[in-house]
Parts: structure tokens; sequence; C-alpha cells
């Protein structure tokens, strides 16, 4: 059988990490390219053009990125964000011949998240420009890919699993913060759509397999979960009980989107329910527990990057 040769950027980081392991362990079908940063540097055209045909790939999955996250106050004051993403991703669609595929890591954030989002469907794209960095080079890429034939584009609202970084996302920090015996403290309670991640990279090997309807697909999950009610479920499966301390009363600007589209595509793709894919998580930590960092964990510095909803925004509705 011939292995499918497939390039994972941005393995160093939680959805590429994932991918990695899950691919690694199908080797009967793939042959996984991963190079770190030293070994390939994705900002250099040149560079990207030759590593590509030396290794003759044939799908690329691309997740590597700059920006978006809390843990870095949203890039706030960073100008090279959009320059960045930007230039990583056309080195590598520049080099696909017609018959490569490429799978590229896209955002809610491309429907601008100045705006609540209720289930929001892919044909709302374009409605508003993002006005932040992260979400502005994600909406270009996404521009652009619409008028491409063999580039897709995973809209990722909410992802949680093993390898993400506990010190600031809220499903693992959480759990840390029930097992270590500490509060859980909310900024404000906000409605998300949170994938499990195990459902989602076997979403993308979906994908390699298949020729799509659409270039854009939200990757969300059916239901989606507000803060509280995370931390109320972590709280149940636990023999502890952590105080739920919300600071800002009311919700903040909802972040969930539609996937009908992903039914569609995949008709009986069962997600896995949160009660399940929490509990998975909780005992994997609990498994590692004396490798989490307690001071990190108490200090608890992300919680100041959190944002207050400042006026009652424009709403999406199906």
């Amino acid at each position: 059988m011939k292995h499918k040769k497939i390039l994972i950027t941005g393995t160093n980081g939680f959805i590429g990490e994932n991918l990695l392991e899950y691919f690694s362990e199908r080797p009967r079908n793939y042959k996984v390219f991963s190079p770190k940063r030293k070994e390939l540097d994705l900002l250099n055209d040149m560079a990207v053009s030759k590593y590509i045909k030396a290794n003759k790939i044939e799908v690329v999955i691309h997740c590597a990125s700059c920006g978006g996250t809390r843990k870095n106050n949203y890039d706030e004051g960073n100008v090279d964000i959009v320059s960045q993403n930007l230039r990583m991703f056309f080195n590598l669609s520049r080099c696909l011949t017609p018959d490569m595929r490429m799978i590229n890591m896209g955002s809610g954030a491309e429907y601008d998240k100045r705006n609540s989002m209720h289930k929001i469907k892919e044909t709302f794209f374009d409605k508003h420009v993002p006005i932040d960095s992260y979400g502005y080079s994600k909406y270009i890429i996404a521009k652009y890919i619409e008028k491409t034939d063999n580039i897709i584009n995973l809209r990722i609202f909410g992802l949680y699993g093993k390898y993400e970084d506990y010190s600031y996302k809220f499903i693992s920090n959480t759990i840390v913060k029930n097992i270590l015996g500490l509060p859980i403290t909310i900024n404000q309670n906000v409605s998300f759509d949170y994938s499990h991640i195990e459902d989602f990279v076997k979403i993308v090997d979906k994908f390699i397999a298949i020729k799509p309807k659409y270039k854009h697909y939200n990757a969300t999950p059916s239901k989606s979960i507000d803060l509280v009610g995370i931390a109320e479920l972590i709280n149940k499966m636990s023999s502890k009980k952590s105080k739920i301390k919300v600071l800002n009363s009311g919700m903040n600007i909802e972040y969930t989107g539609s996937n009908l589209r992903l039914r569609n595509e995949f008709k009986g793709f069962s997600f896995t329910k949160y009660e399940e894919g929490i509990a998975e998580l909780y005992n994997y930590y609990l498994s590692c527990r004396d490798d989490i960092d307690f001071k990190t964990i108490k200090q608890d510095d992300c919680i100041k990057y959190c944002k207050k909803i400042a006026k009652k925004p424009e709403r999406f509705y199906l």
C-alpha cells in the first residue's frame, strides 16, 4: 500500500502535536514529516519550496501560526502577527501542485470576535472584517482559500485535550485547579464550542480522504457549553469541590458555530460528549499530577487578560 506523505507544521503546539501523534500511529497509511523551526523556517520561501519538493509532500496540514492567545494578551502591540501568518501560509500554498492538498487551521476569529456568534454559519463569513491582527490574518487567508481548488479551511472555535497549555486554556486550567484544591476563577461567564482534540484529528483524517464540497467548515461540536457549566461538571466528577468565583455578572460575547455543513459532509460522525471528554482529560492530569506547575496555576496570571463585555454586541442568528 502506498504511503501518503504528509507535512504537519506547528507540531510544537497543541493541535500539531496531537495530529503528529495520531498520524504517526498509522504508518501503514501515512509517512509523516514534522520539521521543527530549526529544521525548516516557514518564513523562508525558498527553504519551504525545497523541503516540499525533496520529500515529495502530498498533503500539507498547516497548524503553525502566530498570535491569538490569551497568554500573551492577544498580541496587543505586536505588529508582526499579520505578516508572519501570511508569509507562512503563502510560502506553503505557493508550492501546491494540482494533485496536492492542503488543510489549513482557521479560526472562528475570521467572523470578527467583536460580534456575538450564536451558532454562526459559514455563509456569514465576510460580513465583517476582524479588527485584531490574528483574526485579520486568518480572514485574509480564508479569502484566498475561497479561490483555490485544493485547500480547505477548518474554522476552530475551541479545542481541549492533552498537551494543551494548562496555564491558561480554560478546561485544562480548571481541571488542574480542582486537582490542586484551588478555587476556580471566571472573569465572566460565556458560551463556547469546545471540540475534543481526538474528534478533531479524526475529522482532519476524513478530509484527507475526500474531495470536500466546500472550502470552509466550522470544526465545532453539536452542543455548546458555558464556562460555569464546565466548572460545575468538573466539581461533579471530583471528590474535591472547588469554589467557583465569577468576577463579572452577565454573559460575555458568545462564541459558537453551526456544524451543519460538517455533519452533512460526514454523516453519522459522533462527537464526544463533554462529560466523557472532560472526564478523560481529568484522569490524564491525575496521572501526571506531580508534573503540574503549582506556582504558575496559583498565580493565575492569565486571568487579567480575560475581556469583559463592554456593551451589548450585534448578534448573528441562524
